[in-house]
């Protein structure tokens, strides 16, 4: 284990860690505004039998606030340079909602350094995306003037289902006020999505082993997103996550490391 590791990418530092042994890694890649500790509910379980590699990405958490704005290659290149630190080579890629998107490029930009890609609740980007419930949309633009917890609570019923236990919820809420999130950091990462051509035409060059998760109940980022990247993948596996909302490692994280270890194992 590296004490406090922090690699250099571009304008950007980036704090990372690693743990657990085996080759090739998974790499881990949250979602906006999520720093590398909302993987608690299941890092334990997924480190259990390979080296599990985690980052925050550009502008959260203790990684640095470079001046926006940022694009999604950007934050995929700052993947790999992550991955490099941790000692190179090919990894399994997971990431989820805007670290789908990440992990995509990832696919797509370093195409030799991705063994297997696993994205869950996210989406391709562009006009091919379907659409996000109004709603979910009014609660991401409307940032202001919020606390950062005020701004957990209205994100609360978009991504969590309805059947998850409190306390794993208010362990979740603990984890993000840790490293309360920049408003520059949100808007620079939220405009790289919105900003971002999309990956739906290009996704027919991804050769390698692919699984998309998604939970069906997903109120942030709709279920039918799941459809669109699985279809275009070649021979990918789509994997329901029944009345799991958006954070859905939180919802079941039991599920979600069993459909990943079935995943890395076949």
């Amino acid at each position: 284990m590296v004490g406090v590791p922090v690699v250099e990418s571009g304008d950007a530092s980036l704090w990372w860690d690693q743990e657990g042994e085996g080759e090739p890694p998974l790499l881990l890649i949250q979602g906006l505004g999520y720093t590398a500790d909302m993987w608690h509910h299941v890092l334990p379980a997924l480190a259990a039998s390979r080296r599990v590699i985690r980052f925050d990405n550009r502008g959260v958490g203790r990684s640095s606030v470079p001046e926006p704005p940022w694009t999604v290659e950007q934050l995929a290149d700052d993947a790999i340079a992550v991955l490099d630190a941790a000692g190179g080579g090919p990894a399994h890629v997971f990431g989820v909602s805007m670290g789908g998107l990440i992990a995509q490029e990832v696919a797509l930009r370093h195409p030799d350094r991705v063994s297997s890609l696993i994205l869950g609740c996210t989406h391709p980007g562009g006009r091919e995306a379907a659409r996000m419930d109004p709603d979910a949309a009014a609660m991401l633009m409307d940032r202001e003037p919020k606390t950062a917890r005020e701004a957990i609570d209205a994100s609360l019923p978009f991504i969590y289902a309805s059947t998850t236990a409190q306390s794993a919820i208010d362990q979740d809420v603990e984890v993000r006020l840790r490293h309360p999130l920049r408003g520059k950091a949100y808007w620079g990462q939220l405009d790289a999505m919105r900003r971002h051509r999309g990956t739906f035409d290009r996704l027919g060059e991804i050769r390698v082993p692919a699984l998309v998760l998604h939970g069906d109940a997903d109120r942030l980022v709709q279920p039918a997103n799941a459809t669109v990247i699985a279809d275009a993948i070649p021979d990918a596996a789509l994997v329901w996550l029944p009345g799991a909302s958006h954070v859905f490692w939180t919802d079941q994280p039991d599920a979600t490391v069993r459909a990943v270890d079935d995943f890395l194992a076949s």
